[in-house]
């Protein structure tokens, strides 16, 4: 799943192709028009599909940035202002493009679900391949609750007493610690490829009690995941199995990983791993003690 880099690298390249540019239609596939039929809700929540094309259809995207490892745009029409909310689930991508066919991998383009056709005759698609990612009309953030329950920014100044505060409450105390920082309550946009990545660094097993942990040890750990986030922002993000930018290109963090999805670690050890909060996590038995 997209992390926070990744998701910062698709917001960067989404702006100056997107901002400030009229959609003068919109074209959702046939599979969400099936699901819906199903009652069922396909990518586009919420709306049905004919409302969700009726009403971007003359929107102009006015901005767009990401929260955690949401992207927002910001639209209006007729004096209005609305938000439209894209998370990229597992395998969700934009891509700004003349024509379908320019889609450069072909599983996406043969999954592209949500396609916008903008003023300057150039098509903003969605597409997504497993489809577990979401779009959703809102009015303003507070229209979907989820959205205000996320922790701050990982790089602005309060974040990193919010997490030790969060994480000494009674709901997070008793967790392990690799739970605890891929909570997006806790932590914005760390997953399970960075928090691996964070907890090697700081020689912190994945499965330690969070509780276990001095406020100075939270302090440091915070200080790495911010760290490591940061370098996959400047390296394109990770493309582990299906993450590509606007351009359809691979991100380039993944060579640079030193445990996630490590069989032997860089001191020669084999590695170990267990399943927390539903996700694999390896850690190297000498190294993290």
């Amino acid at each position: 799943m997209p992390e926070l880099p990744e998701v910062e690298g698709v917001v960067r390249q989404l702006r100056p192709v997107a901002e400030k540019k009229v959609i003068t239609a919109v074209a959702l596939s046939e599979t969400i028009y099936t699901s819906k039929a199903q009652g069922k809700d396909c990518i586009v929540k919420t709306l049905a599909p004919q409302d969700f094309e009726y009403a971007v259809t003359g929107m102009t995207i006015e901005r767009v940035e990401r929260r955690a490892k949401y992207i927002y745009m910001t639209l209006s029409k007729n004096g209005d202002t609305y938000l439209l909310v894209s998370h990229l689930g597992m395998s969700g991508a934009w891509f700004d493009v003349a024509n379908l066919s320019d889609i450069p991998d072909a599983k996406y383009e043969k999954h592209a679900h949500v396609i916008f056709t903008m003023n300057d005759g150039r098509l903003l698609v969605y597409s997504d391949i497993r489809r577990f990612g979401e779009l959703r009309l809102l009015r303003e953030e507070a229209d979907y609750a989820p959205l205000l329950a996320m922790a701050p920014e990982p790089f602005e100044a309060h974040a990193c007493d919010y997490f030790i505060d969060k994480s000494n409450t009674k709901k997070y105390a008793n967790k392990a610690i690799k739970a605890v920082i891929m909570d997006g309550h806790v932590i914005s946009g760390c997953g399970n490829i960075y928090a691996t990545e964070a907890l090697y660094y700081q020689k912190i097993r994945p499965q330690t009690k969070t509780s276990d942990l001095s406020d100075a040890e939270k302090r440091a750990l915070f200080a790495e995941i911010a760290r490591i986030l940061q370098e996959s922002i400047d390296a394109g993000g990770s493309t582990i199995s299906d993450y590509r930018n606007v351009n359809g290109e691979a991100g380039g963090m993944q060579h640079r990983l030193k445990m996630y999805g490590k069989k032997i670690c860089s001191c020669g050890t084999e590695t170990e791993s267990l399943t927390i909060a539903g996700r694999t996590s390896v850690y190297c038995p000498l190294c993290q003690q």
